[in-house]
Parts: C-alpha cells; sequence; structure tokens
C-alpha cells in the first residue's frame, strides 16, 4: 500500500505576513502556479534559493524604512 498524499488547500487570506511575501515573490518569479499543483518540495534548490533572497533583500529594505 503506498502512501497517499492528500492535497491541502492553500488559503492565501489567512497566512502570516511573511508566508504571504514568499508567495508573492514566488509569485513574481512565475513559480506560484508549480508551487500551487506541485508544493514548495518541487521547486529546485536555485529556486528556493532565489525566493529566499528575495525575502531578506525584502526585509532589510522594510527594516531600513521604519529606522529613517
Amino acid at each position: 500500500m503506498g502512501k497517499s498524499k492528500k492535497k491541502e488547500e492553500i488559503k492565501l487570506h489567512e497566512l502570516t505576513p511573511e508566508e504571504q511575501l514568499k508567495y508573492e515573490i514566488a509569485e513574481e518569479l512565475g513559480l506560484l502556479d508549480k508551487v500551487m499543483e506541485t508544493g514548495w518540495r518541487s521547486l529546485s534548490a536555485k529556486e528556493t534559493g532565489r525566493i529566499g533572497g528575495l525575502i531578506t533583500k525584502r526585509k532589510r529594505q522594510l527594516n531600513q524604512g521604519k529606522e529613517s
């Protein structure tokens, strides 16, 4: 007997601000459809690294805006 993968429905309006940012960046990179269909595990290391780098960059920009 194989494991059945239960697909969870993602409620975009119930995400934390950090998760919302992650989905927003994935959409900007054209990866949101892939994530919604097959999950975050389907992304390559290069794709996830790009998303992580952009999240860090955005957070830095937001923090600089608050300090000014």
